[in-house]
């Protein structure tokens, strides 16, 4: 006879996460007779702490517990969005250590990065660049566009572009990589850069040109190296273009023209420009006209290293809404302007730069400040030929508030108090570095305007004591009181 088999005292409860024995709380006589080795002072002392503690509390963590909570990315719980935002608050020096975390952060620091100078153009290419920072705003392919001489610790410089050469390397036409090629990077950086604001690039032609400005319509600066009449035919596409560079010729480095044509396709399709620079520019007259007329919010012109014809300096009184004129590195102003009677004036010019310049030819310098008479503000930096005969010229200024004189060697102190007695609105003045102005020819009419102006910098050589005896004397302090209670 068989008897039906019977559970034992000492089988175990069922483990399926479906039993209600599993969830309910266990009590002491299972405590004991699933533990042999228990003695019943020990069961007793575990169900009191067992009913003492309250049912939400979890089992206290072992060493275990705590080093495997140490190991868990706290930031995975975090949304992107807020992660971006702690990330800004990071100094810039910790942004390549930010990368390096992990994959997430990597992906989030690219992200965060808008400006980016290239240095090789593969990386354009193989669209690994647009992945690895897709939010990309300020793209700069000068670098880029040249061929790099491998394994060389000669580094040359100009302006903003800089590259390795050889020893023995002489730079020419061919190290410059193919217009197709480059053309073929700009194709790619305007499929994937729709939000491209700045953009620099040499040797590119019309048909890239064209093909970024169609996918890139929010461009607004662009800067062109070896600039040519035919490339700006394709700048009417830029049609929110605000700032422009035009680069046509840089000696040694490499040629290009442009010329009263490309000057004139250039005023017709960026009639909404407010910054222009022309750097190895040719033109003339006419070139400088169009602009002006076309371009009427043009507010800041640049010229440097020109090549122009003369009588260029004439068209500079077409521009009816210009406020600050520069002129740099040009060895000549212009050596036939034209009859003076015939120069007009900016109307509404405030401020004018002349740095390391040659103004020794009294004609062009006479037609120059000629057409920026209602000129605030003048600088004059590093310029040779300025003496007192050039300086004389200066007497054309009307309403001159502001005069910054730097390393002019050749004017003398009787050739500056000649010209800043005459300007009845100056407040301040800067004079730095000037060798030849002396603090002992200084006048008592020029010592009682220096006592007027609203700000003075006096520094005209190291052996000039006059900045440390003004201290404590009131002079350049007693304009400001009187401007500022007016």
């Amino acid at each position: 006879m068989t008897f039906p088999k019977t559970m034992s005292f000492r089988e175990k409860i069922p483990t399926s996460p479906k039993s209600p024995l599993r969830r309910r709380r266990s009590s002491w006589t299972s405590s004991w007779l699933n533990n042999s080795t228990t003695s019943f002072k020990q069961v007793v002392s575990a169900v009191m702490q067992q009913s003492q503690s309250p049912r939400s509390i979890s089992k206290p963590q072992t060493p275990t517990d705590f080093e495997s909570s140490n190991n868990i990315d706290r930031t995975l719980s975090l949304p992107d969005s807020l992660l971006l935002k702690i990330l800004h608050k990071l100094p810039g020096s910790q942004n390549d250590d930010v990368s390096l975390v992990c994959k997430r952060w990597l992906n989030l620091q690219g992200r965060r990065i808008r400006t980016l100078k290239v240095l090789d153009l593969d990386f354009l290419l193989s669209g690994k660049l647009l992945s690895r920072f897709p939010k990309l705003t300020n793209v700069d392919l000068s670098n880029a566009c040249i061929y790099p001489s491998r394994n060389s610790a000669i580094l040359l410089c100009h302006k903003s572009i800089s590259f390795h050469v050889s020893s023995n390397w002489d730079f020419v036409e061919e190290n410059l990589l193919q217009s197709e090629m480059v053309d073929r990077g700009l194709r790619v950086l305007g499929r994937g850069s729709c939000d491209l604001l700045k953009l620099v690039v040499i040797n590119a032609t019309e048909l890239g040109l064209l093909g970024l400005a169609e996918q890139c319509s929010d461009l607004q600066e662009l800067e062109l190296h070896k600039c040519s009449d035919n490339l700006l035919r394709g700048i009417a596409a830029c049609e929110n273009l605000r700032a422009l560079r035009l680069v046509g010729s840089v000696d040694g480095l490499y040629t290009s023209s442009v010329s009263d044509v490309g000057l004139t396709i250039l005023a017709q399709g960026c009639k909404r420009l407010v910054k222009l620079e022309l750097s190895g520019c040719e033109g003339s007259f006419d070139g400088i006209r169009a602009i002006g007329q076309c371009c009427e919010l043009l507010e800041e012109l640049t010229v440097s290293h020109h090549r122009m014809n003369d009588g260029w300096m004439g068209a500079l009184s077409c521009f009816e809404s210009l406020k600050t004129l520069r002129i740099t590195s040009c060895g000549k102003m212009d050596s036939c302007p034209g009859p003076e009677e015939l120069l007009g004036s900016c109307p509404t010019l405030e401020s004018l730069h002349l740095k390391r310049c040659c103004l020794s030819d009294k004609d062009g310098v006479r037609a120059l400040f000629k057409v920026c008479d209602g000129a605030t503000t003048v600088h004059i930096q590093d310029c040779w030929g300025l003496d007192d005969d050039c300086f004389s010229l200066a007497k054309a200024f009307r309403r001159v508030r502001f005069l910054s004189l730097e390393g002019c060697s050749a004017l003398t102190t009787g050739g500056l108090e000649s010209v800043v007695l005459r300007w009845e609105e100056l407040e301040s003045m800067r004079v730095v570095s000037c060798k030849n102005i002396k603090d002992s020819e200084i006048s008592p009419a020029l010592s009682s305007l220096f006592s007027l102006l609203k700000e003075l910098t006096w520094r005209p050589d190291t052996r000039s004591h006059l900045s440390s005896r003004l201290q404590g004397a009131g002079i350049g302090k007693r304009g400001s009181k009187f401007f500022k209670k007016r």
